[in-house]
């Protein structure tokens, strides 16, 4: 499985990349594989805020059906409209094209110091085996 090195993990296998002051999160390669082909999203809207540790949406497979939990707090930037209309995108390219939101988050704090660094993700990962 990929986990990239400039991403930081969430237990709940939701990555995040910090950009501009902006947090992009979307599904980890794990977790798609796991729901199997994605057949719908269900998420937030822009301006919604999302909690840390709170569902802030689903992921549906052929699989099963997985809730979303934020690895973050923030204001909602931006939706992936492409993602919602075709989910698809999650299995393609789960780090890129298929990214879920964009949200602005409090930058009095590290956003991430509760995430895994890729390494500490893969070890989690391979534990739950």
């Amino acid at each position: 499985m990929d986990f990239p090195e400039e991403l930081t993990y969430s237990k709940e296998h939701i990555w995040v990349r910090i950009e501009n002051g902006v947090a992009i999160i979307g599904v980890t390669d794990f977790l798609q594989k796991e729901v199997g082909l994605v057949a719908s999203l269900e998420l937030p809207a822009e301006g919604d805020e999302i909690e840390q540790d709170d569902s802030f949406g689903s992921i549906e497979g052929i699989k099963t059906v997985a809730e979303l939990y934020a690895p973050l707090a923030g204001k909602i930037k931006a939706v992936n409209n492409e993602a919602l209309d075709r989910p698809e995108f999650i299995n393609d390219d789960p780090y890129d094209n298929g990214w879920l939101l964009e949200v602005f988050f409090d930058d009095s704090e590290d956003p991430v110091k509760d995430l895994m660094s890729a390494e500490e993700y893969a070890e989690y990962v391979e534990s739950r085996d």
